[in-house]
């Protein structure tokens, strides 16, 4: 007995709205004489192009509706698969995105417009690591091209909020490497604080990495290591140009989807060119003048490994602003801090300025760290970081 084909939905969506209102034009008064100028205030004070205003954003679409807040889009749309290749987005232009297909041929591809129109709280429908449907087409030239016309549902995405939109980094990965430096640029741990909150938000494995060991007294860096050993995660000492801890840090690699996060300068591309020679990443030396890093890498880019796996190397960051967490829900990201919430007198306790507070009593006892604390209270706050 044969299977019933699926039956296709039609949808209604929201679309962003490419016709914005023209501004008032300033010659209406031009001809009016000062009497008149009451009269003016009757005009209209703002022309439309269409007279279908707000019902020109809805339209209907073949496909199936997503609920998965990770979802690009919220909608699947409904395409013919047997036309099209499946592949991964290696990198986000602003055009034209590289693709590489099942075989290993990448392909230069555009977005189909129906998947850009549609209305999204997302800067870019795609990115690094997205798993996608495509169609090949005929080029003249000897690079292949092709047209984006579907993107898989996500997992393991990272993203942050910039300018109040969602900034998706990268999608479909298993684990982060939370890359920092030992010196030049100096030690950020607010800011490895909140790429913890920002994986443990989007169920990845987070891992902490300090490179640049060689330029610092390891022994310096033990409070800190020992602290987030103390609550569960990998801490890894490593160094890029001397090859210490590379090989522990390979294995954690091996067949597995990873991301590398951090602030410019700490060496996120000379780790992967040790690891992976072959990758040859442009690289550039620390600003002398500022003690900071050079933004060298600028959009991510996603690479497979020699010993397997897949890696993202993604551009620096000195500022990381969380994505869709309330301040109400910092104090569950936080694994030290965790266990004492509902201790607290009050349910709706913001941990900073009530009476008879498990956490505020747990700091002063020494059970959580008072730097992590601030960290929390920054969070909270909605304040960048230091």
């Amino acid at each position: 007995m044969s299977k019933k084909k699926k039956q296709k939905k039609k949808l209604r969506v929201d679309f962003r709205k490419n016709r914005t209102t023209r501004a008032r034009r300033r010659e209406r008064f031009r001809d009016l004489d000062p009497q008149q100028f009451d009269e003016a205030d009757d005009l209209p004070g703002q022309e439309r192009l269409s007279g279908r205003g707000e019902v020109a954003r809805r339209r209907t679409v073949v496909g199936e509706e997503l609920d998965d807040e990770h979802a690009a889009l919220p909608v699947q749309l409904e395409v013919d698969e047997s036309r099209c290749l499946r592949g991964r987005v290696l990198r986000v232009g602003g055009l034209v995105s590289e693709v590489q297909a099942e075989d290993g041929t990448v392909y230069h591809c555009a977005v189909r417009r129906l998947l850009k129109t549609l209305s999204t709280h997302e800067r870019h429908v795609l990115a690094a690591g997205d798993r996608v449907l495509f169609q090949p087409v005929p080029t003249s030239g000897d690079e292949p091209e092709g047209v984006i016309l579907r993107v898989e549902p996500r997992r393991g995405v990272l993203s942050r909020a910039t300018r109040g939109r969602e900034h998706v980094i990268v999608a479909n990965v298993d684990q982060l490497l939370i890359v920092s430096s030992a010196a030049e640029p100096p030690l950020k741990p607010n800011l490895i604080d909140r790429l913890l909150v920002a994986a443990e938000k989007a169920g990845i494995e987070p891992i902490i990495l300090i490179n640049k060991i060689d330029l610092a007294d390891p022994v310096r860096l033990q409070p800190l290591v020992g602290l987030y050993a103390q609550l569960g995660y990998k801490v890894l000492l490593v160094s890029a140009t001397g090859g210490f801890g590379l090989s522990r840090l390979r294995r954690l690699m091996q067949g597995k989807q990873t991301a590398l996060a951090g602030q410019s300068g700490v060496g996120k591309s000379s780790l992967l060119n040790a690891l992976d020679p072959r990758l040859n990443i442009r690289v550039q030396p620390v600003s002398r003048e500022t003690h900071k890093g050079r933004h060298t890498t600028t959009a991510a880019q996603l690479y497979r490994l020699a010993f397997g796996g897949w890696v993202v190397d993604t551009p620096g960051v000195r500022q990381f602003e969380l994505w869709d967490v309330v301040p109400e829900e910092v104090a569950g990201y936080f694994r030290d801090i965790r266990p004492f919430v509902n201790l607290c007198r009050y349910p709706d306790c913001t941990h900073m300025n009530e009476d008879h507070c498990a956490v505020k009593d747990a700091v002063a006892d020494y059970l959580i760290d008072t730097r992590r604390y601030e960290s929390y209270c920054h969070l909270f706050l909605g304040n960048p970081v230091d």
